[in-house]
């Protein structure tokens, strides 16, 4: 039982603006590792920070912390429309992460948003939520990757260019696309890999920022030139741009440190922020640290 002064220190880790935010990051995992009340309470009070990227990060892991204590201050998260496209779209996310019915009228209510990174999360998160507690399903059974995904892996196709093809088709239904998009991720070789390049030009910008997430957790090498060359195009969407830097960031080659350094004065402060990021996970993944969240030793 790690004792609550500890974590509380650790929640002012979280919240000094004035460290370096690679160091908040850690501190966040840490906060997300330990779980229970006063570590979602620390995690919910760096809301008021300033940096979307932070932001965005503090929604993800209160998901995947899969605890219903954490849905309050998401919803409030998902409702407040001067929050970033991208911070909101996470607090959705992670509430259909959490999985909880009660979630599903406010879910509703954001589908219809006006800004379609939130719509089509809150789109997936219903249908997360209907997979979940049907009765006839499994619950979540896991993978490889220690992730709460926004929709299970395709589980009747293993054919990769089929997969593709459902991955491709703007056509089709999102829910069933994201499921190609796990199902390759799942398959993790470097043809699965290449397919999954293919949608970083594709669709939405909230699919796109999904194909770079699954590739960073896949972490092979051939992903390196598309994940490039997204990063590097300013059309993106910075949602798109960020998710590019930090799978550079897992997989953390001597040429993903080379993209990463380009890019750590970018116009756009959520990507010069993810490259800051994603070199100290490059650090990480080069060194002999035992674990990324770290902080709990350091307070």
């Amino acid at each position: 039982m790690i004792p609550e002064e500890k974590i509380l220190l650790i929640g002012q880790v979280l919240k000094d603006s004035s460290k370096p935010l690679k160091e908040r990051f850690r501190a966040l995992f840490t906060l997300k590792n330990i779980g229970g009340k006063t570590a979602i309470q620390c995690i919910s009070e760096a809301f008021a920070d300033e940096s979307a990227l932070l932001k965005h990060e503090l929604a993800y892991c209160l998901g995947q912390m899969k605890d219903s204590d954490a849905n309050d201050i998401l919803r409030q998260v998902l409702e407040d429309k001067s929050q970033e496209p991208m911070v909101r779209h996470e607090a959705a996310e992670a509430l259909g992460a959490i999985g909880d019915k009660s979630s599903i009228s406010i879910l509703e209510k954001y589908a219809q948003d006006p800004v379609k990174e939130v719509s089509e999360t809150c789109y997936l998160a219903l249908k997360r939520i209907q997979f979940v507690t049907e009765e006839d399903k499994q619950k979540d059974t896991g993978n490889i990757y220690g992730s709460v995904d926004p929709t299970p892996p395709l589980d009747d196709v293993s054919d990769i260019n089929k997969l593709k093809e459902i991955l491709l088709n703007e056509n089709e239904d999102l829910f069933m696309r994201y499921k190609a998009m796990f199902k390759l991720r799942d398959i993790n070789s470097v043809e699965s890999t290449l397919a999954l390049t293919e949608g970083l030009s594709h669709g939405s910008s909230l699919y796109r920022h999904e194909i770079a997430f699954v590739l960073g957790q896949m972490q092979n090498p051939s992903s390196i030139p598309a994940l490039t060359s997204a990063l590097e195009d300013q059309t993106q969407n910075e949602m798109v741009r960020h998710e590019c830097a930090e799978a550079l960031g897992a997989i953390a080659t001597p040429e993903c440190y080379d993209v990463l350094r380009k890019y750590l004065s970018d116009e756009k402060v959520v990507v010069r922020q993810s490259c800051e990021i994603a070199l100290d996970m490059c650090d990480y993944e080069n060194s002999v640290e035992l674990q990324y969240a770290d902080t709990l030793c350091k307070v």
